[in-house]
C-alpha cells in the first residue's frame, strides 16, 4: 500500500488517545450508552412563547447559504450575549481552573439554517494534535426535544433526555485550511523511521496496528468539515452521527477565536432539533484551551441559554 500516508497512522494514534469521540457504529442513531429508557424524539414543535431577559435573539437574514463567515457583515447588526463559563468539577477527569471562563456569542438565521458566533479570548492557537499536545475545539449543545417547562441536563444530557453536540476543532479547521494532510515531517520535523506496517503487511492485518483508524473511528478520518456532529445522553455517552449536517468555521486573531456553527432548522435526522423561525430552543456551550491542555473532560461549560428565533 504504497499511498499509506505516514502522518494519518500517527494522528490516528493520537486520536484514539483523545477518545471523546465514540466511533459511530452501523447506525449511529443511538448515543453509546447502556439504554436505560425507551423515548421517542419524534418532530417536536417549539414553543410559540415570549422568550425570557437575557436570550439570545437569532437575527432573520436574506441569504442562501448558510452563515459561516465569522467575519460577516451581518454580525454588526446582532446583539451579543455574554456567557459565563464554569469549570467541570462534576465528572472526572475534572477541570478546577479552566483557562476560558466567558465568551459571547451572537445568532442569526436564514429559515433553512442557525448559526451562531462564538467568541473568546486566547492567546495561544492550538490547532495541532500530537502527543501531549491538544487542540482548541468549541461546542454548542442543543436538546434534542426542547420543552420550555422541563430543561434536559445541560451535562451532555442524561438517559431520555438526548441532546445533539456539534463540536467544532481548531486542529480539523487547520487540515481543512491547509488543503492537504499532514506529513510527519509537519508534525515532527526531526522524526527518524526505519519500518512501517504497511511496508510487510496487508491491509486487514495493517488495521491492528492503525489505532483509531483501524477501528474506524471517525475522529481519525479525513473530514469535509471543522465540526463533529453528534449525540449524547449523558456522560460518557457521546457519539459521532453517521449522517453529518452541522457545520461550521473558524478563525484565529488578536489573540481569540471567532467561530461559526450552523445547524439545519429542518434536520433529516431525529438525533438532531427541529427548529423554526419564531421558534424557541435553549443552548449550552463548553470551551477546551489546547494549550492549557484542555481535552475529554477536562474543559469549561455553560448552562443553557434560551435562544429566540425571529421569524
Amino acid at each position: 500500500m504504497n499511498g499509506w500516508n505516514r502522518a494519518f497512522w500517527l494522528s490516528a494514534l493520537v486520536a484514539g488517545m483523545a477518545g471523546n469521540a465514540t466511533a459511530a457504529g452501523t447506525e449511529a442513531q443511538t448515543p453509546a450508552a447502556p439504554a436505560t429508557a425507551a423515548i421517542h424524539y419524534a418532530t417536536a414543535p417549539t414553543q410559540p412563547a415570549t422568550p425570557p431577559a437575557g436570550a439570545l435573539h437569532a437575527l432573520r437574514v436574506v441569504s442562501k447559504e448558510p452563515v459561516l463567515d465569522p467575519g460577516a457583515k451581518v454580525w454588526a447588526q446582532t446583539q451579543s450575549v455574554a456567557v459565563t463559563l464554569q469549570p467541570q468539577n462534576v465528572t472526572e477527569p475534572q477541570n478546577n481552573q479552566p483557562a476560558v471562563t466567558a465568551m459571547t456569542v451572537r445568532s442569526v438565521h436564514n429559515g433553512q439554517w442557525l448559526s451562531l458566533l462564538l467568541e473568546w479570548e486566547d492567546p495561544t492557537q492550538s490547532d495541532r494534535v500530537v502527543v501531549d499536545r491538544f487542540g482548541d475545539q468549541v461546542a454548542v449543545e442543543l436538546p434534542v426535544r426542547y420543552r420550555a417547562d422541563a430543561a434536559v441536563n445541560p451535562m451532555m444530557g442524561a438517559p431520555g433526555e438526548r441532546v445533539n453536540i456539534i463540536q467544532w476543532r481548531a486542529a480539523f479547521q487547520a487540515d481543512l485550511a491547509r488543503k492537504r494532510d499532514m506529513t510527519i515531517r509537519d508534525l515532527y520535523p526531526y522524526a527518524q523511521s526505519d519500518l512501517y506496517p504497511d511496508q510487510v503487511l496487508n491491509t486487514l492485518d495493517m488495521r491492528a496496528y492503525m489505532g483509531a483508524g483501524g477501528v474506524d473511528n471517525p475522529v481519525a478520518k479525513h473530514r469535509d468539515s471543522p465540526v463533529l456532529d453528534q449525540v449524547a445522553e449523558g456522560f460518557g455517552t457521546l457519539t459521532v452521527k453517521q449522517h453529518q449536517e452541522a457545520d461550521g468555521n473558524g478563525v484565529w486573531k488578536d489573540g481569540a477565536w471567532h467561530v461559526v456553527i450552523a445547524v439545519p432548522l429542518a434536520p433529516d435526522s431525529a438525533n438532531s432539533p427541529r427548529l423554526e423561525p419564531g421558534g424557541q430552543t435553549v443552548a449550552a456551550f463548553a470551551v477546551w484551551e489546547g494549550g492549557g491542555k484542555e481535552v475529554g473532560a477536562r474543559k469549561s461549560w455553560s448552562d443553557w441559554l434560551p435562544v429566540a428565533l425571529a421569524k
